[in-house]
């Protein structure tokens, strides 16, 4: 027979070892919790730059399809985000410019008026250096990691806001190319 003591005794060993279980589950799935949010920023950040470097290369395009007219291509201000598309389409470079203006602001997929096919605050330019013409895509990054050099002009301090990480250009995101244009005269 076993004695009341004992048996009480055994009972609150077990109740301590299921709160330490409880607690330690807890944990455990806090973590994982935490693991979740991460990899969402993650995908977001990953799905970001898919869509810049799908606009990058479509302006790319666009600039070696016209060549004769590339130097048409460059901006004197960055496209897209923050600002009027133009809305000339009389010459292929003014319909390029428009279109790319209005993906980098996601035209491509809307949700009554607003526009969501696109990068958060997608900005693009063209600059040229002679017979190359560099084409940025910049947009704003979800968390602050290192800030774009210093040559990337495209959407510089665009993506600052006051009183969070993202200041310093932290979490603007930029990709570029470069187009070059051989002389064939």
């Amino acid at each position: 027979m076993v004695r009341p003591e004992r048996a009480r005794a055994q009972r609150g060993t077990t109740l301590v070892e299921v709160l330490v279980t409880i607690i330690i589950i807890s944990f455990g799935l806090l973590g994982m919790a935490g693991l979740q949010v991460r990899l969402q920023v993650s995908e977001m950040e990953s799905y970001q730059r898919s869509q810049a470097l799908l606009l990058l290369n479509d302006m790319a395009t666009r600039i070696t399809a016209n060549r004769n007219n590339a130097a048409s291509y460059v901006t004197s201000t960055a496209l897209g985000s923050s600002m009027t598309c133009p809305t000339a389409t009389a010459t292929i470079v003014e319909r390029d410019k428009k279109e790319w203006c209005d993906a980098l602001q996601g035209a491509s997929e809307t949700s009554g008026s607003s526009k969501l096919g696109a990068m958060i605050g997608g900005r693009g330019c063209v600059q040229s250096t002679g017979s190359e013409y560099m084409i940025t895509v910049s947009w704003q990054g979800l968390t602050p990691i290192a800030a774009p050099p210093s040559s990337v002009t495209c959407g510089a301090n665009q993506y600052d806001t006051t009183g969070t990480p993202c200041v310093n250009d932290l979490c603007r995101r930029s990709i570029t190319t470069m187009v070059r244009i051989a002389n064939l005269t």
